[in-house]
């Protein structure tokens, strides 16, 4: 038996990415899962997609880009089989397609407006894809000419929408990471408002489509306010993951583990469910009923974790514990922190706990939630340079607790008020209001909630690796 669980620690190890984050590479066809919840905002009438970090915006970009995986997904989604795609704007920096921060911020500087620039982008990819020659050596030229050619603007883009007809396909622009267009928020607001504004101007053309992967921060600000605006918000889809959403995702990394990792994982997800998954087109797919929530895929984390996070039933369930001890003060866990504190978890175990009699020990599980923590923390400073800033002068703090402590931390801190806090990029959106505006963005960021009693309280996703404490709670990091 011992041999067993090790095997099984060793192939959920090989099976789990290390590092789960999307840079917007190509993914691998086994890592393609799709939450019922996602494939509204796979198809083409979704032009607005919004996601917290970690839950698979850029992940979809790569996929969508993808003409292997395009055609994958289009065994769910239909349109994408008959659909060219081209990204319009993401984290990996490519100058033909799409100007960077640096020069995007030059051809504001040149009196452009971010809509003559997102037009020019639009209008190199339809350009090429119907062989007319615009200007290209810079994007100071392409936009020039989208500024000063507006008929032959509006016909080569009434002639690329007859060509997608003609040849029986669909043409689809996709724009992600868009806090990266620049470092400050009025100027990235006007430069997603202007982005949202061609969005609606393609909408009069059939043919052609675009989509945009956005914060839910980005969404709250004015970026809507212009007219038509609500005939993309209606559009909207939201990137949610349920916890059996997770627990179907894990197991299907786990059945398609490479070599032997797959075929013990796959024998252990046979006598745990009664069936084996079945292999379509190279790849193991689960069941349907495993990937739901209910008896049998509860059975199937049991086989892995055990029945109860401790000796018995009063430390709770680790098909629960696991998921509900990973998410932000909104609720919701992103498949990155859960992945990143199962192969955690498998690593501690079988470091330390070598007889116990499943593969995850609990004691492991705990700490695989300290690892996600200090993860989802490096990815929070990414996006958020302030966060991490603004939480060095409270550890050793104690949640729940009077907002009052944490406010007197900060001042002593930063005498001169949040606008002090140093930030790389964005600053805090509402620092003008003082700290209280300051914890109104953390709550929004899911860092906070405030309980009925007025208390701050902080979800162990975040409280654990910025080092503030609980009582009874996961212990913080050192």
């Amino acid at each position: 038996m011992g041999n067993l669980v090790t095997s099984i620690r060793h192939a959920m190890i090989a099976a789990i990415p290390y590092t789960t984050s999307n840079y917007g590479e190509v993914t691998d066809q086994s890592l393609v899962y799709i939450p019922p919840a996602h494939l509204k905002a796979l198809r083409l009438e979704s032009n607005l997609v919004i996601g917290s970090r970690g839950v698979g915006k850029s992940f979809w970009t790569a996929a969508l880009g993808s003409a292997t995986l395009r055609t994958m997904l289009g065994a769910s989604v239909r349109e994408l089989e008959h659909t060219q795609v081209r990204i319009g704007f993401a984290v990996n920096e490519n100058i033909d397609f799409y100007p960077n921060t640096e020069v995007f911020a030059d051809l504001l500087m040149q009196g452009f407006s971010p809509y003559e620039v997102w037009r020019a982008v639009v209008l190199r990819w339809l350009a090429e894809y119907i062989n007319e020659t615009i200007p290209t050596d810079s994007w100071s030229q392409t936009s020039s000419w989208v500024r000063t050619n507006p008929e032959p603007l509006a016909r080569l883009i009434q002639k690329a929408n007859l060509a997608f007809i003609t040849n029986g396909e669909k043409g689809l622009i996709v724009f992600d990471a868009l806090d990266r267009s620049s470092n400050d928020w009025q100027s990235m607001d006007t430069i997603v408002r202007d982005l949202l504004r061609v969005v609606l101007w393609l909408k009069s053309y059939p043919a052609i489509h675009a989509k945009v992967f956005l914060r839910e921060d980005q969404l709250e600000r004015t970026v809507t306010d212009f007219p038509d605006a609500s005939k993309l918000m209606s559009t909207k889809a939201e990137l949610t993951w349920q916890p059996h959403d997770l627990h179907g995702l894990l197991w299907q990394l786990l059945c398609n583990a490479p070599d032997i990792h797959g075929e013990i994982l796959r024998t252990t997800y046979e006598q745990a469910y009664g069936s084996p998954p079945v292999q379509a087109n190279g790849i193991w797919a689960l069941d349907e009923t495993a990937k739901r929530e209910g008896l049998k895929q509860r059975a199937l984390f049991e086989t892995l974790a055990g029945p109860w996070m401790g000796k018995d039933r009063r430390r709770g369930v680790p098909y629960v514990w696991s998921v509900s001890h990973l998410a932000d003060g909104n609720g919701r866990t992103s498949p990155r922190s859960f992945l990143a504190a199962i192969h955690a978890a498998a690593e501690d175990s079988l470091d330390k706990y070598t007889n116990h009699h499943v593969a995850l020990h609990y004691e492991s599980i705990k700490r695989g939630v300290q690892k996600a923590s200090e993860i989802r923390i490096a990815e929070m400073a990414e996006d958020y340079p302030w966060v991490k800033n603004i939480f060095e002068p409270l550890k050793g703090v104690t949640v729940p607790c009077e907002f009052s402590i944490i406010e007197e931390r900060w001042v002593q801190q930063f005498a001169e008020g949040p606008t002090a806090v140093p930030h790389e990029r964005l600053p805090p959106q509402h620092a003008a209001r003082g700290w209280q505006g300051v914890r109104e963005d953390l709550e929004r960021l899911g860092l906070f909630e405030t309980m009925k009693d007025g208390r701050v309280n902080m979800p162990d996703l975040y409280r654990v690796g910025f080092g503030l404490g609980r009582r009874g709670g996961v212990r913080p990091m050192k």
